[in-house]
């Protein structure tokens, strides 16, 4: 069984928003250095992403969602309402939550 890691986005000794440094190609060996920002989707968490990831393979439909998930309607509309709140804040002052 593999273990999927998720990227860390926040320091563990500070608690400072890390970012990207390299990425790296496994196939050819090439390797590119700079800082790259994390994107704002990947600073939510991670039961935040799995939402946002089946919401778009359900095609947006909260009906369907609720559905699946054996919540209401209303409950899914304020979980979807919780993220779009949290990205917007990530995306206009960068602080994380």
């Amino acid at each position: 069984m593999t273990v999927k890691k998720i990227i860390p986005t926040i320091c563990p000794s500070c608690g400072g928003q890390l970012t990207v440094q390299s990425l790296h190609c496994h196939q050819c060996d090439t390797t590119i250095s700079s800082e790259f920002n994390i994107p704002p989707i990947m600073l939510l968490r991670p039961d935040e992403q799995v939402f946002i990831s089946n919401f778009i393979k359900c095609s947006g439909s909260l009906k369907q969602m609720a559905k699946d998930m054996g919540l209401s309607y209303p409950t899914v509309r304020n979980i979807l309402d919780d993220i779009i709140t949290n990205l917007q804040k990530l995306e206009n002052d960068g602080t994380t939550i």
